[in-house]
């Protein structure tokens, strides 16, 4: 085990102890990369602070859950997805977008997938957080998280055809916005 391991689970015993000073330490110590998990599922940084509190509550209550299998992080990130999903599910009833983009993404050639210089993660991720929250969820689990078709159905309560099927329109989705981005920087560079 690596220091930064080490210090974790050292943390980890203290909030197991309920040291609030433990609980602190673990909070600023995975409040930052625990709230990019939650930005992919929010449409603002204000619902991923949102979902990142819920979130880390939901841990401090179910502590004694984690059975040391795996990585802490990894079962602290599971409970930061699943507080997304949980949220998504009471807010916003399941509806498929048929036309997100509308007219003007419809006449908008997709010419390349990709930017010649390539996208950078933080441009992906911005185009992520536009699309439908049914969407992103989908995409966020299948292609960020890893979860299976199978799985994601029955957390967001969907078919597993379903899941695939709004995989496959997120992904086009994203297409034509990296296509969008990518004509307009050629126009800017021409003129």
């Amino acid at each position: 085990m690596n220091t930064a391991d080490e210090r974790l689970h050292t943390i980890w015993d203290g909030c197991l102890q309920n040291d609030r000073k433990s609980q602190e330490q673990l909070y600023r110590l995975l409040a930052p990369r625990m709230l990019a998990v939650c930005m992919r599922y929010a449409t603002d940084k204000d619902e991923a602070q949102d979902i990142l509190q819920e979130g880390f509550i939901k841990m401090f209550r179910n502590m004694n859950n984690y059975r040391g299998e795996g990585s802490l992080e990894g079962w602290i990130r599971r409970i930061m997805v699943h507080c997304a999903i949980s949220r998504y599910r009471k807010l916003k009833p399941m509806v498929l977008v048929d036309d997100f983009a509308g007219e003007e993404a419809a006449a908008m050639p997709v010419s390349k997938a990709y930017n010649d210089n390539g996208l950078e993660a933080k441009d992906l991720m911005k185009l992520v957080q536009k699309l439908p929250k049914t969407y992103r969820s989908v995409f966020n689990m299948y292609a960020i998280e890893g979860y299976s078709h199978q799985e994601i159905g029955s957390s967001l309560g969907m078919s597993e055809l379903l899941s695939r099927t709004t995989l496959h329109r997120a992904r086009t989705l994203l297409k034509d916005m990296v296509a969008k981005l990518t004509i307009r920087e050629e126009h800017c560079l021409a003129g």
